[in-house]
């Protein structure tokens, strides 16, 4: 397949070797090639703002020029996956790529290609780190930063090598370089937070110096204000800030160190509002951090205190009144309020009442296609839960709207329960608020009714709360 894509990229580097030099400057070529495609589209996007919708033809390839783009990162869309890429004026860039290994076996190809193969290789580098990293956060900080230094001094040392063999521009050299030390830098705060909420003796052993790259850290950056490596920074930065205040001496489930808690969503708002002054930035955070507060609330006085706060900001006002929708929503997913008659749609395209599944107690949890880590991560737990708990069904509720095909495909061939997947769709409401949900589980009896609306899979507790919800019930 790859022999006939590099036909199809000759064909293409010809074509556009007969344009003139004036057009080569001003233009940008995207093309490419989508083996198993999942869809019939492309999507371009800048700024969370789509720039066109490409359509495969019947050899599943696509392709197109573009005028007047500006120099930057880049997302594509192949729904339900995406990925980034650099682009800059005279660029011809074509992408290869399986959707059975999305990621991994994406190929650029084409002038300017480099600069979308570094980002990649940082990606993939990146997502393996993150699971290497979790084991590194029980040693000392000394032998932490020494580990996390060696790997922050590879990537750097790779880039300079790059740089050396290609002509870069200054822009692209700042966003590389950037999305080499933000990680780094998130790697600090992921440690600073874990230590400080579980491992209390080796926090107190932080050096001062630990946190010197906080005086360095650009809050308003154009460039930077839809990199994955850069927004999630900022989420880890205030999530940490905002369990410095605790005192050291409470216990991990105290309310200082619950981020959902009213307390810590304030304070992350009114933090946030004051050191982000990029409108875009400060938007996106608050949709992040809003939602949070809002679908994790036990009580509709915290939800309606969440709006408030936001409405004293310079939130956007469209964006807030998306997240008004949502305040209606969970004030009916509140405990003691029934939801027994959800209608949620099955694999075979049946329509069956959430309190129909079972006769047993369910616990839901949420996912998305667009998250598909967090969703390979879920389905592993939930496995393990499911033999050690047999007493209750565990229902899983897709949130994504329009891809009920891929849905039931994805369900068939990754799940181990698929009689036991629904998918719901919100028709009305944005689904990006609707990740907030992600790591909700709600505790429902056999009548519909909630019991426990706050619970997260993730949480050291959860399993004793199974176990509360279990002996409760019976």
């Amino acid at each position: 397949m790859k022999i006939k894509f590099l036909v199809f990229s000759l064909i293409i580097m010809s074509i556009l070797g007969c344009n003139s030099d004036v057009e080569k400057v001003q233009s940008i070529f995207i093309g490419g090639e989508i083996v198993n495609p999942k869809s019939e589209f492309f999507i371009l996007s800048k700024n969370n703002t789509t720039i066109d919708t490409l359509y495969l033809n019947q050899n599943n390839r696509f392709g197109k020029h573009f005028e007047d783009l500006e120099e930057g990162i880049y997302r594509f869309n192949h729904p339900p996956e995406n990925q980034i890429l650099y682009l800059q004026p005279g660029d011809s860039i074509l992408v290869w790529l399986n959707t059975l290994d999305f990621d991994e076996s994406m190929n650029f190809s084409g002038k300017g290609a480099k600069k979308s193969d570094f980002l990649l290789d940082l990606f993939l580098a990146n997502q393996k780190e993150n699971e290497m990293i979790l084991s590194y956060y029980k040693y000392q900080p000394e032998e932490f930063t020494s580990k996390i230094d060696s790997i922050y001094e590879s990537k750097n040392q790779q880039l300079e090598q790059l740089i050396a063999q290609k002509d870069f521009s200054e822009d692209f050299i700042e966003i590389a370089r950037a999305g080499i030390d933000y990680q780094y830098y998130h790697f600090k705060e992921r440690y600073a937070f874990l230590t400080r909420k579980y491992f209390k003796k080796l926090a107190g052993e932080i050096p001062e110096d630990f946190h010197d790259y906080r005086d360095k850290i650009n809050f308003n950056s154009k460039n930077l204000n839809t990199y994955y490596v850069y927004t999630n920074f900022i989420d880890d930065y205030f999530r940490t800030k905002a369990i410095e205040r605790c005192d050291p001496k409470l216990p991990p489930s105290d309310d200082c160190f619950d981020l959902n808690s009213l307390n810590n969503i304030s304070y992350k708002i009114i933090l946030a509002d004051s050191l982000i002054q990029n409108p875009q930035i400060k938007n996106n955070y608050f949709d992040r951090v809003g939602s949070q507060g809002v679908t994790f609330s036990r009580k509709a006085e915290d939800i309606d205190s969440v709006i408030k706060l936001l409405e004293q900001t310079n939130y956007n006002r469209e964006k807030l009144k998306n997240l008004k929708q949502m305040t209606g929503i969970q004030k009916n997913l509140l405990p003691g309020n029934n939801i027994g008659n959800l209608p949620l749609s099955n694999v075979d395209g049946d329509t069956i009442m959430l309190k129909n599944i079972s006769d047993k107690p369910i616990i839901t949890y949420h996912w998305s296609m667009f998250s598909k880590e967090h969703f390979a991560w879920q389905q592993g737990i939930i496995n393990k839960l499911r033999m050690k708990y047999p007493e209750v069904d565990f229902v899983g509720i897709n949130i994504d709207k329009d891809i009920r095909e891929s849905w039931s495909e994805v369900v068939k061939m990754q799940t181990t329960n698929p009689e036991m997947e629904f998918h719901l769709t919100f028709a009305q409401t944005d689904r990006d608020l609707l990740t907030a949900y992600l790591n909700k589980m709600f505790f429902i009896d056999t009548d519909g009714e909630i019991i426990r609306g706050s619970s997260q899979l993730y949480s050291n507790t959860f399993e004793r709360e199974i176990l509360e919800f279990l002996n409760d019930y019976n």
